[in-house]
């Protein structure tokens, strides 16, 4: 039995028991020869033992009605009881009393119990359509990765055909390019232009090396490696080429176990996530990298505060050779992704406009078998 009664419904009880003394009052303060006002009192008891039945149900109701029947009935018993056509009539209404309490309470009863049964029915589909959202979600984002796999094995059997093809005559252009070059002094403007095809020779087998990295089998041997120190090799890598533009990298270092992963796949995973957003902030900013440990997982983030990515843009960036770039080959986040889910991992990215991009992955803990 809980001994506590809340404010409410202790008013509630002041309010009734107020209700009945005021009444009963009335009753032993009025002569009985005005048997009009007790008339009216005697109808006024209904008010505190309907307001107990709804607000309490069948124990407020029969509660109130039975206190009423106590202080009213001395007041029939002694004021009335000289009057034998009388007396009868108002014990009746003593029982009426406690009849109407049982059934006001017994249907206030019902209703609450009809208003719970609905309440937590409500609960539930509310649950259920929570859980259905969830389960939607995860089935639409399976489906996207089923989608974006079909798409890198098309392309990536494409990509491989033509990189093979396009990267012979490009070895014979380079040869013949240096040759020209050469055969002209430096001053020449002539040396100029074949420096230039020189130049344009080496970004074009660049994107042939993606092409064929692209187009790979992704073999990864789950093995165990320590993330920070791979991370910190790549910094290493990179930071005397982006700290030119203005970018400082604050890599946020902290304790986390060993992941599972193909280590040198991932360091180039690592590299390209930052050279992307070194990209993303051509007048200079700052990435932030940090790692924390997460359920059966290490969360690792790299958050830029670059000119961000476009809304329409964000579901496109894994998808291959989609660039905003120029000169890019949009190939960089692909391979990244398919590094980074290959290993049974995650990546996801949020972005603003204007205020920077901030891709996280999830990587799994060592001895996580799945792939």
């Amino acid at each position: 039995m809980n001994l506590f009664i809340s404010r409410s419904h202790l008013i509630k009880l002041l309010l009734l028991a107020l209700m009945v003394l005021a009444i009963t009052s009335g009753h032993y303060l009025t002569s009985t020869h005005a048997e009009h006002v007790h008339n009216a009192y005697r109808l006024l008891y209904y008010v505190p033992i309907v307001l107990g039945g709804f607000w309490f149900s069948l124990r407020g109701g029969m509660g109130t009605s039975i206190l009423v029947s106590v202080v009213y009935a001395p007041h029939v018993l002694f004021q009335w009881g000289h009057v034998p056509h009388v007396a009868p009539e108002k014990y009746l209404e003593i029982l009426i009393y406690n009849l109407i309490g049982c059934i006001t309470g017994v249907l206030a009863g019902r209703e609450k119990a009809q208003s719970v049964r609905y309440r937590r029915a409500a609960n539930r589909l509310e649950e259920s359509y929570a859980t259905l959202r969830e389960q939607a979600d995860f089935i639409l984002e399976m489906e996207e990765q089923l989608r974006r796999s079909d798409r890198l094995s098309a392309l990536g059997e494409l990509s491989a055909g033509m990189a093979h093809e396009i990267r012979n005559p490009l070895g014979s252009i380079r040869g013949t390019a240096e040759i020209l070059r050469d055969a002209f002094p430096p001053e020449d403007r002539r040396f100029e232009f074949a420096e230039i095809l020189v130049k344009e020779t080496d970004r074009l087998n660049n994107v042939v090396k993606e092409f064929l990295q692209f187009a790979r089998p992704c073999t990864v041997s789950l093995g165990r490696f320590d993330l920070s120190s791979a991370l910190d090799e790549v910094i290493v890598l990179a930071r005397r080429q982006i700290e030119k533009g203005g970018i400082e990298i604050l890599w946020q270092k902290s304790p986390v176990p060993k992941v599972s992963g193909d280590r040198e796949q991932m360091k180039q995973a690592f590299l390209n996530l930052i050279l992307n957003a070194a990209q993303a902030m051509p007048d200079g900013g700052e990435l932030r990298i940090c790692a924390d440990l997460g359920e059966g997982a290490v969360e690792l983030s790299f958050c830029d505060n670059g000119m961000g990515i476009a809304p329409d843009h964000l579901k496109k960036i894994f998808n291959p050779f989609f660039t905003t770039r120029h000169e890019g080959t949009g190939l960089g986040l692909a391979i990244t992704h398919r590094i980074v889910t290959s290993t049974g991992g995650r990546i996801d990215v949020k972005s603003e406009p204007g205020q920077g991009a901030c891709f996280k992955l999830s990587l799994p803990l060592a001895g996580n078998e799945e792939c």
